[in-house]
């Protein structure tokens, strides 16, 4: 017999929350796009070789408004590629992804490749050597080529069942979260020395009262994700903070606010 998505016994079923949610604000797809693209400097290009077919490869990058520079070689297949078709996308993984390669982030950025040039051109060189600075001993060759990907298209995926898509004018109003980055000491944090607490936020903000345990998975601008455990089954749900957060400094702060207003609730 061969299953399907709702199939009984497919896979264990996820509770919904018998509570509404407090606040469930989180990023949007361009925010979490902008955060994975500024989070590492590599990706899969896929770019048109002569004969139509698709061609992948790795490649560096620095960001340029959130457009990505590259810098290619006209010897490497994709160099010939995006000068004989300037189409392309790149796949970009967020960093220490988990054991389940597809549970975590990544996302996709197509759009048209163009070679910058004036003011713009300089720009592009700097970030591309910040972003990469081993490329300062080829970027000068004759044959390598700075290009910056026009993003059209953008498509953030977070994970099973977490997917949305952005327009560029979205991608290019939005910026990098300020909180992701640095918030696994904190994450941790939480987890060893405030289990309590983060059940208390699950309970009582989060939408499941009949949580027994709750563990931080993830800390943003705008919250908490927690992973709780029910009679009923694990789920995941959303804890807002009272307002966004502007820096790291801020998050011991919107916590210890998240508890208080958990307890008192």
């Amino acid at each position: 017999m061969t299953l399907d998505h709702g199939d009984p016994g497919d896979a264990p079923s996820i509770p919904p929350p018998t509570a509404p949610l407090a606040n469930p604000a989180r990023p949007s797809a361009a925010e979490e796009a902008r955060t994975v693209a500024a989070a590492t400097n590599t990706a899969t290009l896929a770019s048109l070789s002569a004969d139509g077919t698709p061609w992948a490869s790795l490649v560096t990058y620095g960001l340029l408004d959130g457009q990505p520079v590259l810098c290619v070689s006209r010897l490497a297949e994709h160099g010939r590629n995006l000068a004989a078709d300037p189409r392309a996308s790149v796949a970009i993984v967020a960093p220490d992804p988990p054991a389940d390669p597809l549970a975590g982030t990544r996302i996709t950025l197509a759009g048209v490749m163009e070679r910058p040039d004036g003011d713009e051109a300089d720009a592009a060189r700097a970030v591309h050597l910040a972003a990469v600075p081993a490329a300062a001993y080829y970027i000068d060759y004759s044959d390598f080529t700075v290009w910056v990907l026009r993003v059209h298209r953008i498509r953030w995926v977070g994970g099973y069942g977490r997917m949305d898509s952005a327009t560029a004018e979205q991608y290019a109003a939005a910026a990098p979260d300020p909180i992701v980055p640095g918030a696994a000491r904190a994450i941790t944090h939480l987890n060893d020395d405030h289990a309590d607490a983060l059940l208390a936020m699950a309970q009582a903000l989060g939408g499941y009262p009949d949580a027994t345990t709750a563990t931080c998975e993830r800390a943003d601008r705008y919250g908490l994700d927690l992973r709780v455990t029910t009679p009923r089954g694990v789920a995941r749900t959303r804890v807002g903070y009272a307002t966004p957060l502007d820096s790291p400094d801020q998050l011991r702060a919107a916590t210890v606010a998240l508890t208080r207003r958990a307890r008192e609730g």
